[in-house]
């Protein structure tokens, strides 16, 4: 999303001749290539452990950061292949992307409309927004140093669950009828309190 918004908003006469169909299935495997060769390396370096004793994981589901804290042995190779598998799904995508948002800001301050200007951060919000979230607790999870467990709980819970729950409210907003409904909503809930309270 944020390479096609950069193509829309930086070159939009050649957006037709740069987002072909060829590109967004390169795009596409990309990711999906990524994705399986993280969850393998993943898998594969959190499975090959030991385990023996207590298979209670304290955590709200089973990840391979939780998973190393049973292994009865030296799990620093396995940590480290985690970490560099961290790089590959969460650092370099949040790179690209922050570079790609980087020249969106560059050409919009540039523009002369303050309605084109308006028009193009109103598109680019939502989908920055849902980023910074996604990737922020991810990072966060999967690439620093380990805190207390409550903090990775919390954490972890706020990338697999708050995230994908806020995603839909955050894209529903840029709706004009989404928003006057929230809007009423909210009103409507507030002058019933004020009603209550006299």
């Amino acid at each position: 999303m944020a390479y096609d918004r950069y193509v829309a908003i930086c070159n939009p006469l050649h957006y037709p001749g740069i987002m072909t169909w060829r590109v967004c299935i390169q795009l596409a495997t990309g990711s999906w290539a990524s994705a399986i060769l993280v969850s393998v390396v993943d898998t594969t370096f959190t499975l090959r452990l030991p385990y023996r004793g207590s298979n209670s994981i304290a955590h709200f589901f089973c990840e391979a950061p939780a998973l190393l804290i049973l292994a009865s042995t030296d799990t620093h190779t396995s940590e480290m292949a985690i970490f560099l598998m961290g790089v590959v799904i969460l650092l370099i995508p949040v790179s690209l992307i922050l570079v790609s948002y980087g020249y969106i800001i560059v050409t919009v301050l540039k523009m002369k409309s303050a309605a084109g200007r308006l028009k193009a951060f109103s598109t680019c919000s939502s989908h920055l927004m849902v980023v910074i979230l996604f990737y922020g607790s991810a990072i966060i999870t999967y690439m620093t140093p380990k805190s207390s467990k409550e903090q990775e709980k919390l954490v972890s819970v706020f990338y697999a669950v708050v995230t994908p729950v806020l995603n839909p409210l955050i894209y529903s907003l840029r709706n004009k009828d989404v928003k006057g409904a929230l809007r009423k909503v909210v009103m409507n809930n507030f002058l019933g309190r004020l009603n209550l309270t006299h």
